[in-house]
Parts: structure tokens; C-alpha cells; sequence
């Protein structure tokens, strides 16, 4: 089994429900879960471009399309928020989601909305996507900005109630400013090596160390210009590559799958943050080829026992301790 800890599914299905589609993960999605082995994953509302310009109205539209889409599909989807929930979805055949946001900019200074968050069900979240906000400073910000005093008390409410907390998307200085004041395991949940393929979205090796000693996780992204700098090398063997790399510096224990797939999203919205047209890493295109990377994990001397780490249990393991 995989659990995919990283998915922008809420995304598609709120543009397709309001051109009148029900139904999404159903018609659009679980063939190709299936095929891979997906038994679930962190599913985020994310506040995609253009929509960024009215962040909060398209949290609302998100929360509510992806509230219909859950109650209309309970024979499918299952929310989780344990492992206990995670095993019981998986003998019950249906999909384990943990409800997740990528980035608060929609709620802009009002932190105690984070409460508001949690009684609907997000268990985890990260501060901030590209941009900087109230709270925090992403990947695209000004580098010499961090994560402020309001962000500073969105993690204090975050471990009160048992959120996890995501650093993936969070510039340099931010990421250093949330392991200085967390008490509790964050996670990356979509990032791979900078020192394999050197762009602000990976993660150095301190940073990566960082992780594990907070006793944290680093999902591994199989968006394509995350794997390697060369175009003909963006293939699942050099995935695998930073998988080693992470596993040498903090161990299996703390390695996940964080896919970051998403060739369902529209041009519009994908042309804002990538350089070339979505083709995906050669090999691992799609959750439909979650098997391929198994395969290849088990060419390369990977244990069943690890496998099953990475695939899912590690993360599981995080989960309880956090939440």
C-alpha cells in the first residue's frame, strides 16, 4: 500500500463541481489509485492561481465542494485522523484521507480561524504555498523574511490541537524559524535533495537533518524538475537517488511518499509555477505507476520492510504521535 502525502485532489475536484460535475474522485481518479496501490493520502485544499487574489473566497468554495464531494462518496472515502482510521478504511476498501491545507494565506491575520480549521477536520497545514503572507515566508518571498509573530502563534495553537505542520514551500529562513520554535515532528511533505537537484523548493542536507532530529518526515515529490537539472534525467531511478541520499543522512524511518501529482490541474493554473509542459518524472508519471516505483525501490536493495515504511507506515507512525 501507499499513502500519498501530498495531493492537490481537492483542487480539481472544486473546478470540476462548479461547472455542475459530482462525483470527481469517483469518475476522474480512484481507476488510477487503484492501479497503484493508493490506499490514500494527505488531500489539501490549496488556493490555486488566479485565485490567489481572492484567497479567502476560494477557501470557502474549496471547504464546500470538498464537504459535498466526502458526503455524496461515503462508500468510497473514509477522513482519518489516526492509524486505527487508516487500517479501517483500507479493510473497508475505501480510500483514507487525511484533510490537509497547503498554506493559510486565506485566513491572513486571523490565526484563532486555525481553531475554526480544526473542528472541520484539517489535520495538517503549512503556513504559507510561494508566497509570504501574515504568517510566514514562501519559496518566492524575500529571502531575509522568515516567519513572523503571528505566525509564531499559529504554530503555538497548531501543537495545542494536534496539527502537522508542513515546511515544504517555506523559504530558508522560514523553515530555520519553525525549528527553532516548534516543540513537536514537522514534516516536508513534498520535497527531495538540494544537493541532487539544487532549487529553493528541496531541501539542504542541515535542513534534512534538521527534520529527523525533530523527529519529523521528508515526503518525496515526483514532480519532474525537483529530480534533476538535466530533462533526460528526470526519471524514477534518479528519484530513487534522493531516497538514498535522505535515508544516508537520517534513515528510513523518516522518509515518505509525497507525490506532488498533479496533470489534472489546468495551463492556467500549472503555467505560473512550472518552466515546461507537465510531462511528469519518466516512470513515475502517475499514482497509476506507484507499482513501477516499488519495483525499482526492490532493484535497488530496498527491504520489504522498508518499503512498507516509506509506502505508508512511517507516516502513520507521525500521525499518532502528533495528532
Amino acid at each position: 500500500m501507499l499513502f500519498d502525502i501530498h495531493g492537490d485532489i481537492w483542487t480539481d475536484v472544486t473546478v470540476k463541481r462548479q461547472m455542475g460535475l459530482k462525483n470527481i474522485i469517483r469518475d476522474y481518479h480512484l481507476e488510477r489509485f487503484r492501479k497503484g496501490n493508493m490506499a490514500g493520502g494527505i488531500f489539501v485544499i490549496w488556493i490555486d492561481p488566479p485565485h490567489d487574489e481572492r484567497p479567502e473566497e476560494r477557501l470557502l468554495e474549496s471547504i464546500k465542494a470538498m464537504s459535498s464531494e466526502i458526503w455524496e462518496n461515503q462508500d468510497i472515502l473514509k477522513v482519518i485522523y489516526d492509524s486505527d482510521d487508516f487500517y479501517q478504511a483500507a479493510n473497508e476498501n475505501k480510500l483514507a484521507i487525511l484533510l490537509g491545507l497547503e498554506g493559510l494565506n486565506a485566513i491572513g491575520e486571523d490565526v484563532e480561524s486555525i481553531y475554526t480549521l480544526y473542528q472541520l477536520g484539517f489535520r495538517h497545514t503549512s503556513l504559507t504555498w510561494n508566497e509570504q503572507n501574515a504568517l510566514a515566508t514562501g519559496a518566492r518571498g524575500d529571502i531575509s523574511r522568515g516567519l513572523t509573530i503571528l505566525g509564531k502563534d499559529a504554530i503555538k495553537i497548531m501543537e495545542s490541537l494536534g496539527i502537522i505542520l508542513d515546511v515544504s514551500h517555506a523559504n530558508d529562513k522560514t523553515f530555520w524559524d519553525i525549528y527553532n520554535v516548534t516543540t513537536k515532528p514537522f514534516i516536508a511533505s513534498h520535497s527531495n535533495s538540494r544537493a541532487l537537484c539544487n532549487v529553493p523548493r528541496n531541501l539542504t542536507d542541515d535542513q534534512i537533518k534538521a527534520i529527523g532530529e525533530k523527529g519529523g518526515i521528508v515526503g518525496i515529490n515526483a514532480f519532474n524538475e525537483f529530480v534533476h537539472p538535466d530533462r533526460e534525467k528526470r526519471t524514477v531511478d534518479y528519484l530513487i537517488n534522493h531516497i538514498e541520499h535522505i535515508a544516508n543522512l537520517i534513515g528510513i524511518d523518516h522518509i515518505a511518499l509525497g507525490f506532488d501529482f498533479f496533470e489534472y490541474i489546468g495551463n492556467d493554473t500549472s503555467d505560473t509555477f512550472i518552466e515546461d509542459p507537465y510531462v511528469g518524472t519518466v516512470g513515475i508519471e502517475d499514482i497509476s505507476k506507484g507499482n513501477n516505483l516499488v519495483l525499482k525501490l526492490q532493484e535497488r536493495g530496498f527491504s520489504k520492510e522498508d518499503i512498507e515504511k516509506i509506502g505508508y507506515k512511517n507516516f502513520l507512525n507521525l500521525m499518532d504521535k502528533v495528532l
